[in-house]
């Protein structure tokens, strides 16, 4: 066990066994629900030929890269940063990039975008970027994926509901599904977050994995014996049967060029163009939140052994992408685990290690609800939020693309997103102070990149690809 330690750091990090295995239980029960929401998502989408994933495969496939990438990123990484198939990159795999060729071309893409990112970062082009952010925007990032988080979660468990369009209203959001709480799933969450924040209040070890494992107990019983018509996608009941048999059968197949053949090159480069910078920011900006809540980052704000994370990071995308589970990536739920205590990789063997049992014990899964994981998010929220005092609010420069940042991220649910508009911002305030000398040459290419990434439709439109 001493050596075990003397590896991961864990006792130079000032952290225990006893905290990283919580930690790791906690990441994972956080994120688990991309076990049930990948399948749902990509088994949603149909092909050029009108063909479709099998869900049971879908399921095995999106359990064996996150089981696989986070024990990796664990012992080669050492940060308590879990990886699985990434939301947002998913969805335009299956409704964006599927209907203009073949599953095994699209997913050759999502093959070809991780080998680009991981040429990206042998060259030392990655890791030069995330070192040219300045230490306020560094932090605004983590802020900004705090209230990011907090709103995923208040979203996921019921609390908060987007009102429909056709309502005829310019307000986007309301308090539960018609303005008001009602039902027994929002309860369980109101309770989870009043029990977790007292957890915390009164400073309880594994204050968010009682609160997650209480409120599934609590789900279960309401669900035994109450009338309640959806829980979303987790129902809290004992499933038939505990093991299941996984279906390797998406495993290896992907087409690296085929894409190229179904459409035209230039839509091909586009595509992974978007693919690759949203992959590229949301991972930057994930791992320097989950580093700096952790306390990992050092005197100059660099995340530990960062290339070697990175790289982890790209090889992700390219088992993601051959496994047919589409582009993994790291979650910002790890933040759970750090809120748990975790701060090293030794997290990521507990977490992985589950997600290799839930190739076999799927159902499980269907135990704990969202809404008795979401409170874990609110709580996160608000360790992450804490970081906001120390950003310079004075300086206009920073201060500004800093606001911008926090606030991009959860009204447009994109980390992506909010790390543009800070970028974007910072230039430009930056240049029009007269002190465009100051701004790395990296962030003057960056931003250029992200004026493209949002006007993308144009874009495509003047290069005749729409």
């Amino acid at each position: 066990m001493n050596s075990v330690d003397r590896y991961f750091r864990i006792s130079e990090r000032g952290s225990t066994f006893g905290r990283e295995i919580r930690g790791g239980f906690a990441t994972f029960f956080t994120m688990a629900y991309i076990l049930v929401l990948n399948p749902i998502i990509l088994g949603s989408g149909k092909d050029k030929f009108g063909h479709t994933l099998d869900g049971v495969q879908l399921a095995t496939a999106t359990a064996l890269v996150a089981a696989v990438m986070t024990i990796i990123m664990g012992v080669g990484g050492n940060l308590p940063l879990a990886l699985a198939a990434g939301l947002g990159l998913n969805a335009v795999v299956a409704f964006q990039i599927a209907p203009l060729m073949s599953w095994d071309d699209a997913m050759g893409l999502i093959v070809l975008e991780g080998l680009l990112i991981c040429v990206l970062v042998v060259t030392g082009l990655r890791e030069a970027v995330m070192h040219a952010i300045p230490q306020g925007l560094k932090q605004a990032i983590s802020v900004g994926i705090g209230m990011f988080i907090a709103f995923i979660g208040f979203v996921d468990a019921g609390f908060v509901s987007r009102i429909p369009d056709v309502a005829g209203t310019t307000v986007p959001v309301q308090l539960g599904g018609t303005g008001t709480l009602s039902g027994w799933p929002v309860l369980v969450f109101c309770l989870g977050v009043l029990l977790t924040v007292a957890l915390l209040a009164r400073k309880v070890k594994g204050a968010i994995l009682i609160s997650i494992v209480t409120m599934t107990l609590l789900a279960i019983v309401i669900n035994s014996i109450a009338d309640i018509r959806s829980w979303g996608l987790t129902t809290p009941s004992w499933p038939d049967k505990l093991v299941d048999t996984p279906d390797f059968g998406l495993i290896g197949h992907f087409s690296l060029f085929g894409g190229f053949g179904e459409t035209s090159a230039v839509t091909v480069v586009l595509l992974v163009f978007t693919l690759l910078l949203s992959d590229f920011f949301d991972t930057m900006g994930t791992v320097v939140g989950i580093s700096a809540e952790a306390g990992l980052l050092d005197e100059e704000g660099k995340v530990p052994h960062l290339g070697r994370v990175l790289l982890i990071d790209g090889a992700a995308a390219v088992a993601g992408g051959a496994s047919s589970a589409s582009s993994a990536t790291a979650y910002i739920e790890s933040a759970a685990g750090v809120g748990e205590g975790s701060r090293t990789g030794f997290s990521n063997l507990v977490t992985g290690g589950l997600f290799a049992l839930a190739l076999f014990l799927t159902p499980v899964l269907t135990i704990v609800p969202l809404q008795a994981a979401a409170p874990a998010l609110i709580a996160v929220g608000f360790l992450m939020m804490t970081q906001v005092k120390n950003i310079d609010w004075e300086k206009y420069e920073i201060a500004i693309p800093a606001f911008l940042t926090i606030a991009v991220m959860p009204f447009t649910y994109s980390i992506t997103n909010g790390i543009g508009a800070g970028f974007v911002a910072y230039v430009l305030i930056k240049t029009v102070l007269g002190k465009a000398k100051e701004v790395n040459w990296l962030l003057w290419v960056t931003s250029a990149l992200f004026l493209v990434y949002f006007a993308i439709d144009p874009v495509e439109q003047l290069l005749g690809v729409k």
